[in-house]
């Protein structure tokens, strides 16, 4: 794993993110996304990120993108110290030690840019995510209950973040 590149994102990649992102989405357990949406709203989405400065990485195995962290700055102006994570790795680089080098780069991009305050929600029944969150600084804050359905089967999520003080 030593070998996979962590990046910036950059247009050129936008193509391999969406499919990365309906991967992962597919599985059904780890994004409120069921599906990614069409690579035209994808593209929107990461140029529009990418243009007001929000931290987006990439995890590259050569040309492959196989994992990304993103954290986007709230809108409002008084949340604006504050910033939403997502993430996602496809399946063969989980528990490989990427998750964790992807989420402290994205971490310290976010410090750099400002950032005080990094918000998101897991799944509860996601452990390695949350046991991985909580190893890097986040505490949990709350819980919204039965907040993700998939075919009928709801699941809570947890309300953690990280606070840069």
């Amino acid at each position: 794993m030593d070998d996979i590149r962590i990046e910036r994102m950059t247009e050129a990649h936008i193509e391999s993110f969406h499919r990365a992102l309906d991967i992962v989405a597919r599985e059904r357990k780890y994004l409120t996304l069921l599906e990614a949406p069409p690579l035209e709203d994808t593209r929107k989405f990461a140029l529009s990120s990418m243009a007001n400065g929000n931290v987006h990485l990439v995890a590259l195995d050569g040309d492959a993108l196989v994992g990304w962290c993103d954290i986007r700055r709230h809108f409002f102006p008084s949340r604006a110290h504050c910033g939403s994570l997502g993430m996602g790795l496809l399946s063969d680089y989980r528990e490989k030690g990427l998750g964790r080098r992807l989420i402290e780069a994205a971490i310290e991009a976010a410090r750099e840019a400002g950032m005080i305050r990094i918000e998101l929600g897991v799944h509860a029944d996601n452990v390695r995510a949350i046991r991985l969150y909580e190893r890097v600084g986040f505490v949990r804050e709350g819980v919204s209950r039965d907040a993700f359905c998939v075919e009928g089967h709801y699941t809570d999520v947890i309300n953690m973040a990280m606070i840069f003080w």
